[in-house]
């Protein structure tokens, strides 16, 4: 039997091992799902709100233990990790509290004789394929609205962090979740094709790399289901002329380095008007070169590890392809002393003097990177924030929402944010464009694409 090692990227060591589960477990896990889905999908929605409350008590009452093991299994400062128990609580809770209304009959309206509506059925069992960089917000976005939809789900966690799949086994379980409905499973990459390909699946919800979104595609090509991909980003923002700097600064910086920039909605370009532009460059390379590189588990750490060596050698490898380029680095990686090639740990870097010939302008780089280029204005913006394959969130930062909003409506992108970036708002829906991926999750537009329209036609008077 296959084993998968948890290599840490706080020390190189292995931080703890799982065996990928048999094939026969796979199999009987599916058929424990299907039968259990059949009953829990006649549970009210108030009883599955109940169990689902209690998961987020559990999961609140383990949150001690969950942030020291997930900075130990992807490098996040401990200093931040409570962050992601908190957002991991606040979109379980929105979601179960609009469940009702989100999932309630349709009236289709009046006509004598007739009674006429819409319902919202469970699709089945929902497959739930999650990435290490936000391994408990990711998850949760499918986890929780799948049951109150009345589906069973399986959850395949990426190999970086398998003890994140099962803290949400162990406290929906203890929260009372009827055997079978959840299971988290640790699988290679041949058995999740193989699992997505079942029959028995009705729903699969990816998250990982363009490349990865389309192996899910393939997997399930002959097959007529849902598939929900939330894929890469180059997130670009704009500062306006008329801009509040030092807070434009303080967001921008954070939304390119929090998670060492390991986010798919991260900044990773940033255009300023050309009159503002000198002030926002120095007011950004002060600001990260502020950043404390170092061990993760240490408090005083505000910049981790990228997740593991390999990561860091190609964030290199793109920043060394734009520098020879033409791109000009502003921070010197020896003010960073953790920094050192062949480990996860990586300076932060400001590129300037940047164009979109260069990959920190038009590639993904999952790294602690932000590219920096002067605009003539708003006409500038657009066209550069646009010149991407990527479009899962944009941002501006002004003082006038009109042309906020006047901006926005010509961005290709999924969200658009207006003085703030990098945030997932539970109420509204996530969803990207171009290779950014499609579908849908979270708000009540999530709950689409976790059910099925059945409409009802009954003849009253015959």
């Amino acid at each position: 039997m296959s084993t998968q090692k948890i290599i840490s990227p706080v020390d190189g060591s292995v931080y703890c091992e799982r065996e990928l589960a048999a094939d026969n477990a796979v199999d009987a896990a599916l058929t424990q799902a299907r039968a259990a889905q059949k009953r829990w999908r006649l549970a009210p929605v108030a009883e599955r709100a109940r169990i689902c409350l209690a998961f987020c008590e559990r999961f609140e009452a383990a949150a001690g233990e969950i942030v020291t093991e997930l900075s130990w299994q992807m490098g996040r400062p401990v200093r931040y990790a409570p962050n992601e128990v908190r957002g991991t609580l606040e979109r379980a809770r929105h979601m179960i509290a609009i469940a009702g209304e989100a999932l309630a009959d349709l009236d289709a309206g009046p006509k004598e004789g007739f009674r006429r509506f819409v319902r919202r059925e469970p699709l089945g069992v929902v497959l739930t394929v999650a990435a290490w960089n936000y391994p408990y917000l990711i998850a949760v976005n499918s986890v929780i609205p799948a049951l109150m939809a009345g589906n069973a789900v399986l959850l395949k966690h990426s190999a970086q962090t398998p003890l994140c799949a099962e803290r949400f086994e162990s406290c929906l379980r203890a929260a009372g979740l009827p055997e079978g409905l959840f299971r988290a499973l640790h699988l290679s990459h041949e058995q999740t094709a193989r699992l997505i390909a079942d029959p028995r699946v009705a729903f699969v919800a990816f998250t990982g790399s363009v490349d990865g979104g389309r192996a899910v595609q393939r997997a399930a090509a002959a097959r007529f289901i849902g598939v929900g991909l939330e894929l890469g980003g180059c997130d670009p923002a704009y500062v306006r002329e008329d801009a509040d700097l030092a807070h434009a600064v303080e967001n921008l910086v954070d939304g390119a380095f929090f998670n060492s920039g390991q986010s798919c909605c991260g900044i990773q370009r940033i255009y300023v008007h050309r009159r503002r532009h000198d002030d926002f460059v120095a007011g950004a390379i002060e600001l990260t070169r502020r950043y404390v590189l170092g061990n993760p588990i240490d408090p005083a750490t505000t910049l981790g590890p990228v997740v593991r060596a390999a990561a860091a050698a190609q964030i290199r490898a793109q920043l060394m392809a734009s520098i020879a380029a033409g791109a000009r680095p502003a921070i010197d990686e020896r003010e960073f002393p953790a920094s050192v090639p062949g480990t996860p740990y990586l300076a932060p870097q400001v590129l300037l003097d940047v164009d979109h010939s260069m990959p920190i302008m038009h590639e993904e780089i999952f790294g602690p990177v932000v590219g920096i280029m002067p605009v003539a204005g708003d006409e500038e913006a657009v066209r550069l924030m646009n010149d991407s394959p990527y479009g899962l969130t944009a941002a501006v930062w002004t003082a006038d929402a009109d042309a906020a909003l006047a901006i926005g409506t010509r961005i290709e992108t999924g969200t658009w944010f207006m003085n703030r970036c990098d945030y997932l708002d539970p109420a509204l829906a996530w969803v990207g464009v171009k290779d950014s991926g499609r579908g849908c999750t979270l708000s009540r537009v999530g709950y689409e694409h976790l059910t099925r329209p059945k409409s009802y036609h009954l003849r009253l008077k015959t």
